[in-house]
């Protein structure tokens, strides 16, 4: 079983978003909520809260167990960006890019990922050599 949560159109770049995103990728949801509690970035907070929001959907919409949730997927997409201009010197103008991104996080239990694909070989290889 899976269970998935959307935010959308958080003020946060995706870049920054991504940073956090890469701290609990893979990991049982207890773990990451150890580690996005005491991350000091923004977008730790905001996986947090968005985390906290699955896991109590897949409480009570699938009767799952948290103990056996782990995170499946964190995908950051970017959003809208706002353009914004700053005044400058001379009659002239800066671009401010005030971005936003959607975050999607998947979490899945223990017979959801034993029906998940195995990762590719060549993925394997990757990271002994690394």
């Amino acid at each position: 079983m899976e269970i998935a949560a959307r935010l959308k159109g958080a003020r946060l770049s995706a870049q920054k978003a991504r940073l956090a995103a890469d701290l609990v990728r893979g990991l049982p949801v207890a773990e990451a909520l150890e580690i996005l509690e005491f991350s000091v970035k923004k977008s730790a907070r905001l996986l947090r809260k968005l985390l906290e929001s699955a896991i109590a959907s897949a409480e009570h919409n699938e009767n799952a167990d948290v103990d056996e949730l782990s995170i499946v997927r964190i995908q950051v997409d970017e959003g809208r960006t706002m353009k914004r201009i700053r005044p400058r010197a001379k009659g002239r103008a800066d671009r401010i890019m005030k971005r936003s991104c959607h975050i999607t996080l998947t979490l899945a239990d223990e017979a959801g990922l034993a029906g998940a694909p195995a990762p590719a070989a060549g993925d394997q290889a990757d990271k002994e050599q690394a």
